[in-house]
């Protein structure tokens, strides 16, 4: 037997089963990759905010970067007191994450065990099967309908050994979105003793109508997490940044594995001074919506098809993706594959800027004339 196996038999079978997450490829790689001009790439893969990030946060991070050899308020009081005031919850209720990714992390952690089971849907967020998977409890998948959450089928999913549940609303990477009226009547016929973590990583790009009113929710189900970023609409992807919100008493739990320092210095400054920018939000909605527009309706110029979506992405149908991904690649333009949530037909394209959307475009309908 060679070392690597020996050493590989270290870790748990459900540890070694694990298949990374695959982030989008990032800029200076695919400049090393194929000999091109960083300042010529237009990534659209990540859901990024081509608007970048709020002015004001910017102007804060100058200012806190002095600071930076101290440790971070390891409680993240200011910006507790901050999504406090926000959003009408307790101090208790908040947990914060590096990144939303973490919030879903150690709802699983504090709440699953080795014969537990998750259920979440077909094509939804990589991460609940890989946190699903990493503390040894059984991920269930329920088929999607129209590419979204089969509420009815998570319901007849359940056993005696369903722990938790996840919900993408809306959902990545399809887009789609769960009425709020169909969503709490889920709720309502979810048992109190399973979990059900909401995730709303991109709440903010929802309109007025169909914007999430879950956070009303949390006095009557006990139950419920709800997971939020500022990684999408606020723009601080590359600083980490995210919150649960839920009864105090699962918060209490969900601190209990969280790691210290969890939420660094910059980020929680950052998100503080963002979640009062309500202006920044305001544009970043509206250039999302004039983006998804533009991007929707090239699409259909070139007789493709798309599932139509409520984040700040789309997937659309093309004839050998994995080839057309390569030819946009090459041409600078990087988009994101998504065959690992058994859509090998579809790409997935971020909203970017006005320009970054033509480009796209443009590269897109030279590829498919070729």
């Amino acid at each position: 037997m060679s070392s690597s196996v020996s050493l590989a038999a270290l870790a748990p079978a459900n540890i070694r089963a694990i298949a990374p997450y695959q982030g989008g490829k990032p800029i200076s790689e695919l400049a090393r990759e194929m000999g091109l001009n960083e300042a010529d790439i237009v990534k659209l893969a990540s859901n990024e905010n081509p608007l970048g990030m709020s002015p004001k946060a910017q102007m804060a991070l100058e200012e806190a970067i002095y600071e930076i050899a101290r440790y971070p308020d390891g409680n993240s009081f200011a910006l507790r007191d901050a999504v406090s005031h926000k959003y009408g919850v307790q101090p208790a209720q908040i947990v914060f994450g590096n990144g939303s990714n973490d919030i879903l992390e150690l709802a699983a952690r504090a709440f699953l065990t080795a014969g537990d089971e998750a259920i979440y849907s077909q094509h939804a967020f990589a991460v609940y099967p890989l946190v699903t998977q990493a503390v040894g409890a059984n991920g269930v998948v329920v088929p999607a309908v129209d590419f979204g959450h089969d509420l009815p089928g998570f319901l007849k999913a359940i056993t005696p050994k369903t722990k938790l549940i996840f919900v993408a609303n809306p959902n990545n990477p399809t887009g789609t979105l769960i009425s709020k009226t169909d969503l709490k009547a889920f709720l309502q016929q979810v048992p109190k003793h399973i979990l059900v973590v909401l995730d709303e990583a991109y709440d903010e790009y929802l309109s007025s109508v169909d914007k999430s009113e879950a956070i009303t929710w949390l006095a009557e189900f006990e139950n419920l997490i709800i997971s939020r970023t500022f990684s999408k609409a606020y723009g601080l992807a590359g600083l980490r940044v995210g919150f649960g919100l839920m009864h105090a008493t699962l918060a209490d739990l969900m601190n209990r594995v969280r790691q210290p320092f969890n939420v660094n210095s910059l980020a929680q400054v950052a998100a503080t001074v963002s979640l009062q920018d309500e202006d920044f939000v305001a544009r970043s909605y509206a250039a999302n919506q004039a983006g998804m527009t533009q991007i929707t309706q090239g699409l259909e110029q070139l007789g493709l098809s798309y599932i139509p979506s409520y984040g700040n992405f789309v997937s659309f149908k093309v004839t050998n993706a994995s080839a057309v991904n390569q030819a946009l690649l090459k041409q600078g333009v990087i988009v994101r594959p998504v065959a690992n949530y058994e859509m090998p037909d579809y790409l997935r394209v971020s909203i970017g800027l006005f320009s970054e959307n033509a480009r796209f475009l443009e590269v897109l309908k030279k590829i498919l004339k070729s």
